[in-house]
């Protein structure tokens, strides 16, 4: 059977396509009008880098007020929040200790992408501020039922039991206001959603049920927890925005991290991945030759690929922070594309030996070539979305999947480790994109050139 023949021009469109998401992906594109800066692609300047790397703040948030009755749930509840504004600013390399007997909470995390003045104080300040909590119809944020501790009194994880067992729930307890409010909205919400808004980011959206309408306000809960984790998690949230004090910093005991590696590991770091990738690709040139070139292109398309998903390239996506894991995460992931063209090239090869044209052998070769490339391509991504929901943020997404998996475990969030799994993740993904389709098409393009015709280019012997 013929194989079928790509045209010339995919070549240079796909080569054009690959450098130009490579540049905006590392210098990003931008304009200044007078002092104020219009990004329209953040480029590998925006993105924040973690404490290892640049290093960043350590503080202490305390009430504001002493009079108060703080208990051991209100400090809990007090370090969802600034954990739910951390992790809504895709900040993951952090650290959060409650000292419920001073009534402190410790907080380190990294320098913003754009800080330049290294101020402390005006870098936790966000942070700081009471977080505004909102029941909402529905999704529509602007359509509020209840609010805050004006209507919340506060939230309790724990079982429920019904027909088919128990089950994890959180228990709402509302104020004489907030449960004259709810008695005349349940009757419209049943069989709907209500969604429920920790400042702008969505902390959860249960549906009511029959059973609220022959409830008291004691007993109305929110069920579908996967685990007492996920349900203890979500009643912390809920209290935090029906705290009875704000949060204040200590500014005496404001603290700047220095970087872990030191102030020059991020430039060495470039410097020595810029030749390393260099070298790659040299030997994979002068190895596989037109197969090594195409593979570079194909690396370099992967590299920026993954840059773009790091820095908030994507319209309506924040920098991820990326540590010295989630680096490794990059280098592993290119290795895993060098692998997955060195398949391809010597599948090739072999076609040749059995007497194969240029276009039959490229073909023959990326086919033979699959099976072998998905194999070792999937069971990473599972290795990846198992590291990213053992040791990411417990209401993440990933997380939620594995949290019957994980609860066995115990708690354990790592931001290091979660980057290793991101970058590594998305890595693995471009390669897809990159090394088994770019390369493919790119190759069977260029082998179209009268000029390139010849079998010794791809790996076969030179023409007589």
């Amino acid at each position: 059977m013929k194989s079928k023949r790509t045209g010339k021009p995919v070549f240079f469109v796909v080569l054009i396509l690959i450098l130009a998401l490579t540049y905006t992906a590392f210098f990003g594109i931008e304009n200044y009008y007078g002092d104020t800066r219009k990004v329209y692609f953040k480029g590998a300047n925006d993105i924040r880098w973690g404490i290892d790397i640049r290093g960043g703040v350590e503080a202490v948030f305390s009430p504001d007020k002493e009079e108060v009755d703080i208990t051991d749930d209100d400090m809990d509840a007090a370090k969802a929040i600034i954990e739910t504004r951390l992790v809504n600013k895709n900040i993951t390399d952090y650290e959060v200790y409650t000292d419920s007997d001073n009534h402190q909470i410790i907080v380190r995390f990294p320098w913003a992408a754009d800080e330049s003045d290294f101020d402390a104080a005006a870098a936790v300040q966000e942070l700081g501020e009471t977080a505004l909590l909102s029941f909402c119809r529905n999704e529509n944020k602007e359509d509020v039922i209840l609010s805050g501790a004006e209507d919340i009194e506060r939230a309790e994880a724990g079982v429920s039991q019904t027909d088919s067992g128990n089950e994890y729930v959180v228990f709402l307890y509302f104020t004489d206001s907030g449960e004259a409010k709810f008695d005349t909205a349940k009757r419209e919400l049943v069989n709907q959603k209500i969604s429920i808004w920790m400042d702008d980011q969505e902390i959860s959206a249960p549906t009511v049920s029959e059973s609220v309408l022959d409830g008291n306000s004691g007993t109305t809960y929110i069920n579908g927890m996967a685990n007492a984790e996920e349900a203890k998690a979500l009643a912390d949230k809920i209290n935090a925005g029906s705290l009875p004090f704000a949060l204040t910093v200590d500014d005496s005991k404001l603290q700047i991290i220095s970087p872990t590696l030191g102030s020059d590991a991020l430039r060495v770091m470039l410097i020595a991945g810029s030749i390393a990738f260099g070298i790659v690709c040299l030997l994979m040139i002068l190895r596989y030759r037109l197969n090594g070139v195409v593979t570079s292109i194909a690396l370099l398309g992967q590299l920026a690929g993954t840059i773009a998903c790091i820095s908030g390239f994507f319209p309506n996506t924040d920098s991820f922070t990326l540590t010295i894991p989630g680096i490794a995460g990059i280098i592993l992931s290119i290795g895993v594309g060098v692998d997955c063209n060195v398949i391809a090239s010597e599948r090739i090869r072999d076609e040749f030996k059995k007497g194969k044209t240029i276009d039959g052998a490229i073909d023959s070769g990326f086919k033979n070539a699959l099976s072998a490339i998905v194999d070792g391509n999937v069971t990473i991504v599972i290795v990846s979305l198992v590291l990213m929901g053992a040791f990411g943020t417990p209401d993440s997404f990933i997380a939620k999947i594995f949290s019957p998996i994980m609860s066995l475990l115990g708690s354990s969030i790592t931001g290091s480790i979660y980057s290793f799994g991101y970058t590594l993740l998305v890595g693995v993904i471009f390669n897809f994109i990159m090394g088994l389709l770019a390369s493919k098409y790119m190759l069977k393009s260029v082998s179209q050139l009268k000029f390139l015709r010849n079998p010794w280019l791809y790996g076969g012997k030179k023409n007589a």
